[in-house]
């Protein structure tokens, strides 16, 4: 399956305008923000996707070190850089779901984009 695929739980570091336009191109989103759970810890965020048997969503790299030191996760897509406006976040998830590979569980995905390229790593844990 696509990454973008699974069902994903957006870290709260996600735009609204990027979850939205990830619902209306037809993926199942769930986002801190939206629950009103600010500021949990990222191994908390962690824990919640997986038990939801969800892929976290993120800006934020610590993620990926959880992962590497052996916490459970089904995936992360971890985008970059973050922080910039929701239409930079935007074109590059349109470049995950256009050009990604297929991924299994477990997985992290890393999206960078500088200018209009933007480059796609997948590691299978």
């Amino acid at each position: 399956m696509k990454a973008l695929g699974f069902p994903l739980f957006a870290d709260e570091n996600v735009h609204p305008d990027v979850i939205e336009f990830l619902r209306e191109s037809g993926s199942d989103v769930e986002s801190v923000s939206e629950q009103g759970q600010f500021g949990l810890p990222d191994t908390q965020v962690l824990q919640k996707a997986t038990k939801a048997g969800r892929v976290v969503l993120t800006h934020d790299s610590d993620f990926g070190g959880l992962a590497l030191m052996g916490a459970e996760f089904i995936g992360i897509i971890y985008v970059r850089p973050g922080h910039i406006h929701s239409d930079f976040t935007v074109k590059t998830l349109e470049a995950i779901r256009d050009n990604s590979p297929e991924v299994t569980p477990p997985f992290i995905l890393v999206a960078e984009r500088t200018g209009d390229t933007v480059k796609i790593r997948v590691r299978q844990l």
